[in-house]
């Protein structure tokens, strides 16, 4: 098979007079699939799909003489389909790039250093919060340890209620984890 079969058969035919009738997919009667993953590949194999019909486009143009005007509108009419399929199916795909990424690669940068300098960000903003973590649980401790000393009998039955209520939420939690099935969710513990 030629190129222009190859572009032909990828359009779904030709009419009369070098204009194709696109095949329609009737996906009426399939299931519909709304899996992110897969609905991504289908973006990407379109956009593959596409740079491979713009490179045949480029062969068909670079050598152009009068003969080659079919698969010329052949090919182009074969992007167009493949330009409107993309679309459709970059619809049920949910993606959201932050302005920065663009402004990134418009000053000609790699966006990797905008992933780069937000695990960053996070990490220091984690260490902090998890500096006023450990703070809070070293001031309970002291409030706990000079509580104990003055009212000695109610630090000890604040200790009992906290004992009975952590059993009583780590239960809830447990039975929480129950699966519908009756399979249970395990999670390792610390």
């Amino acid at each position: 098979m030629d190129t222009s079969q190859n572009a032909t058969a990828a359009t779904g035919g030709s009419g009369r007079n070098g204009v194709l009738v696109p095949q329609t997919n009737d996906t009426t009667g399939a299931t519909v699939v709304d899996d992110p993953k897969q609905n991504l590949n289908e973006v990407n194999n379109s956009i593959q799909k596409i740079l491979g019909l713009i490179h045949q486009l480029y062969l068909t143009i670079s050598s152009f003489n009068a003969a080659s005007q079919l698969p010329l509108i052949q090919r182009l009419n074969a992007l167009v389909i493949e330009l409107d399929n993309m679309a459709k199916l970059s619809e049920k795909c949910n993606i959201q790039v932050p302005m920065e990424v663009f402004n990134l690669i418009d000053d000609g940068k790699n966006p990797d250093e905008f992933t780069r300098d937000v695990i960053n960000s996070c990490i220091a903003k984690n260490q902090i919060t998890k500096g006023k973590t450990d703070t809070f649980k070293s001031l309970r401790q002291h409030l706990l340890e000079e509580l104990e000393q003055t009212f000695p009998d109610e630090v000890e039955s604040y200790r009992e209620i906290r004992a009975a209520s952590a059993s009583e939420t780590k239960r809830l939690a447990q039975a929480q984890s129950i699966l519908q099935n009756g399979d249970m969710k395990v999670k390792p513990e610390p």
